[in-house]
């Protein structure tokens, strides 16, 4: 197959860390990676989440961050000049001239020997906010859909510092993230194109019940198609 673009990336891990004004435990606090690592099926060697319940996992493994969306978040909020780049929200991807517009669900991506498979959206957290010691934050992201959006592993190897992402095989069949995440904002979203995203190859299983449910709903309030 043919090389697809590549895209420029710095790497981020982290371990585990309380939050300044809680005191609850979190990963979002990463730091570049020094040196050669092993991906492995639930992320890099040395990453670490503190709330297993709604963070990692298989489908949770790669978390992705464009970087132009901290320069749009920094113009949204002046206050934090100087706070948000790379890293900054705890991902583990920092991107170059790639954002949610450019990347579908299946898309299959290789960093270094490991293959990435998009998978879902991220759903920006609270722990944004305390990080960052400024609300907001999270909403905003949510609200203008800059979410950045994780990766499952498909195939485990050594990832090293300057390694660059390829596209290997996209997702041809999927919406792309951005329309994706507008559909789902829509209070007048086809019951049927919701149904086929939610059966995009490559699809998180937790994102396909959530689409289910937005069908549901939708057509409760007697919104669908509307």
């Amino acid at each position: 197959m043919q090389a697809g673009p590549r895209v420029a990336v710095r790497i981020f891990v982290g371990g585990v860390r309380p939050l300044a004004a809680s005191g609850k435990l979190s990963g979002i606090y990463k730091l570049p990676l020094a040196g050669p690592v092993q991906l492995g099926p639930e992320g890099f060697y040395g990453d670490v989440q503190a709330d297993r319940r709604v963070h990692g996992g298989p489908d949770k493994a790669v978390q992705v961050y464009p970087l132009r969306h901290h320069g749009a978040l920094e113009r949204q909020f002046p206050q934090l000049a100087g706070r948000l780049g790379p890293g900054a929200i705890g991902e583990n991807l920092s991107c170059e001239g790639l954002d949610e517009s450019g990347v579908r669900v299946g898309d299959v991506w290789r960093l270094g020997e490991a293959l990435l498979q998009v998978c879902q959206p991220r759903n920006p957290c609270w722990k944004i906010d305390e990080k960052l010691d400024f609300p907001g934050v999270a909403a905003a992201i949510a609200q203008s859909r800059r979410n950045g959006w994780y990766c499952r592993v498909l195939r485990t190897g050594r990832v090293t510092p300057g390694d660059a992402l390829e596209l290997v095989e996209p997702g041809e069949a999927a919406f792309r993230l951005d329309a994706m995440l507008e559909l789902l904002q829509s209070e007048a979203a086809e019951p049927e194109a919701l149904q086929r995203l939610a059966r995009a190859p490559g699809m998180a299983r937790n994102w396909a019940r959530k689409i289910e449910q937005r069908i549901a709903w939708l057509r409760e309030q007697g919104k669908a198609g509307a």
